[in-house]
């Protein structure tokens, strides 16, 4: 894992929790693929909060690319500037 700056691991973190945004996408913009995303996220989130996001990703669908709905191909809200 590279050096990453604070606001860097914020923006992650918040990526990582919002449903909608899949993993390629972090991997896009920050170059961390899932199993960086899970250790970044272990290392900066308290032992309780980093289960209950684990529980809460746990085969979603909408967290990977390959197993979403055709229709969905974005990762950015249409009306974000």
């Amino acid at each position: 894992m590279n050096k990453l700056k604070r606001p860097e691991i914020s923006r992650i973190i918040e990526m990582a929790w919002e449903d909608r945004t899949p993993f390629e996408a972090i991997e896009q913009q920050f170059g961390l693929d899932e199993k960086s995303v899970i250790k970044l996220m272990r290392a900066e989130m308290q032992p309780s909060s980093f289960r209950m996001w684990r529980k809460r990703m746990g085969g979603r669908k909408t967290k990977h690319r390959d197993l979403r709905k055709g229709e969905i191909d974005r990762f950015s809200s249409p009306k974000k500037y």
